[in-house]
């Protein structure tokens, strides 16, 4: 092959997204640098999916365009270190590439190398024997071969050939990856991503057994218990994954103009970990802190922030000593966390929310089954926390958790939620150097920020503040007060989102669940953004029952 156009890149792109997708469990399982950062796999498969998506949507023949769907998809959908590792590598490839229609050998490699050349910009302290290793030895590989070489599939041969080498070889650079017997988690997930490139050019189906090395030549004799048994969970130095994006608003750049290099800079001082993209429009950040606030803080000086993620990786790390065993425990490792946040949710996709926020302990429940004292106590016990802070969400449940906070037998505050979305806001509130006076206070005044809507179904005939409500039909409730009704899902969802979405909203979240589809959630972001240019929406699928949506305006 002399020539790769757009759509045969695009091939490329689903089938490295699909080999990565199969084995992203495996990926996970080699997880164990810097620190426990949520899953690589799980983190580089929801980027490369977002990238594939994007990709697939916006293809044509030309490579370059194809090429920038990928870099935005990628950008937009980077989740942890090693995703937006990923995204960078691909920002680069795009970046060389995007007014040329086809690519021969040499810019096929080049390309590659310019990634390569980005990522290493975008990490302010690059570590060797990572997937930033694998990725230059690859891509130096790769411009060698084509070199003397102009088929473009022998080029991509070179290329991965020397990527699982490289791959081989990151215990030899890391001293804690060959301590526990493994390569590279990152660098593995790329490898995975190149291997899929290579069957797509070849025009194969995907080996079933890809693997560098099977876990058993990896791994040594006690590799049966946690790779994080290695680690005490106090060597952990910074201990919250951080992660936002920074809008940029013309009246704070304005007079503090962005600069990509000094933000990088600045932010340097609060942790490690860092990595800074941006473009345009946004900055995304990734970063290990001790003070998340401090970092969220500086990010507010050129923008609004978005898509904001913490977690504590303390925890993450202490509950997988948990889940292996007291035999497979570091020796020192901590008994007990000093905070428990207690939350209570109904839906599986929103239980998930809270705990990717920092719940420590999600109660299943909400307006059918509300949890008792007893179940808040347990839920409080079991997380083994010096400190708690209950989220009951309901208000129906507060009470509940009053009780739960007086007999817990440790320090225990309730903040007082009402909803899910006010419950969401006030955990990335949460400051674990606080008091939980303190936090109480302040994560009480971040949910009253927070406007709420609810759709659900009537139960019966009645009247309410002047609204008709027939048995059956959808209810739509701005902050708890019923403002409409109708038997259309969307006639009702759309005047809600009127009453609560205003000039000064700047982020609108829906939760979709029962009764609600994705489609019919992306027409009515839609219809929140042709209405309101400059909101930002969020859709998440949170699989609660009664309310087909759940919305917010901050």
């Amino acid at each position: 092959m002399k020539e790769l156009d757009g759509h045969r890149f695009a091939e490329m792109v689903m089938m490295g997204s699909h080999h990565l997708s199969n084995n992203a469990d495996f990926v996970d399982s080699l997880n164990v640098f810097p620190v426990p950062d949520g899953d690589t796999g799980t983190n580089m498969n929801l980027s490369m999916t977002s990238g594939a998506k994007e990709t697939e949507q916006a293809a044509t023949d030309h490579i370059g365009r194809t090429a920038q769907a990928l870099s935005k998809g990628l950008l937009m959908g980077a989740r942890g270190n090693s995703g937006v590792i990923l995204s960078q590598l691909f920002r680069g490839f795009g970046k060389a590439i995007e007014d040329k229609a086809t690519l021969d050998a040499k810019s096929f490699a080049g390309a590659f190398q310019a990634g390569v050349d980005t990522a290493y910009k975008a990490v302010m302290k690059p570590v060797e024997g990572t997937i930033l290793t694998v990725a230059k030895d690859a891509a130096k590989k790769a411009v060698e071969a084509a070199e003397s070489e102009t088929d473009i599939i022998l080029v991509m041969e070179a290329l991965t050939d020397e990527a699982k080498a490289s791959l081989k070889r990151t215990p030899d650079l890391l001293p804690v990856l060959k301590e526990v017997g493994v390569v590279d988690s990152g660098g593995q997930g790329l490898v995975f991503v190149y291997e899929g490139f290579l069957s797509a050019l070849r025009g194969e189906e995907l080996p079933e057994i890809t693997r560098q090395t099977s876990m058993d030549d990896l791994v040594s004799a006690e590799h049966h218990r946690s790779i994080q048994s290695f680690m005490d969970t106090s060597e952990i130095e910074f201990g919250y994954c951080t992660e936002f994006m920074v809008r940029f608003e013309d009246d704070k750049t304005a007079d503090n103009p962005f600069d990509e290099s000094k933000f990088r800079e600045d932010l340097s001082a609060y942790g490690d970990s860092l990595l800074v993209i941006s473009d345009d429009e946004i900055a995304k950040v990734h970063i290990h802190s001790e003070d998340p606030g401090e970092v969220l803080s500086y990010g507010k000086k050129y923008g609004s922030l978005i898509k904001i993620k913490i977690e504590n990786m303390r925890e993450q790390h202490t509950a997988i000593l948990d889940k292996d065993g007291p035999a497979h425990a570091a020796p020192h490792a901590t008994a007990k966390h000093p905070y428990a946040i207690i939350t209570v949710s109904m839906g599986p996709g929103i239980a998930e929310l809270f705990r990717s926020i920092g719940a420590s302990y999600v109660i299943e429940g909400g307006q059918t089954m509300n949890p008792s004292t007893e179940d808040i106590v347990k839920a409080i016990r079991e997380v083994g926390a010096e400190r708690a802070l209950i989220l009951p969400n309901n208000k129906n449940i507060i009470m509940a958790a009053e009780q739960a906070a007086e007999v817990s037998g440790i320090e225990a505050a309730v903040v007082p939620t009402k909803n899910v979305p006010q419950g969401l806001a006030a955990i990335l509130a949460f400051n674990p150097e606080a008091s939980v006076s303190d936090n109480a206070a302040s994560m009480a005044e971040a949910f009253s920020h927070v406007r709420t809507g609810q759709v659900t179904t009537a139960v019966r005939d009645t009247t309410i503040d002047g609204v008709d409500i027939r048995k059956g039909s959808f209810m739509g409730m701005a902050d708890g007060k019923i403002v409409n009704s109708d038997a259309s899902l969307k006639s009702v969802t759309e005047s809600l989102i009127s009453e609560i979405v205003d000039e000064e909203s700047e982020i609108v979240t829906i939760l979709f669940g029962e009764g609600a589809t994705r489609q019919g959630a992306d027409e009515l972001a839609a219809y929140i953004e042709a209405q309101n240019p400059d909101v930002e929406v969020e859709i998440h699928e949170g699989k609660q029952p009664l309310y087909p949506y759940i919305i917010s305006a901050e």
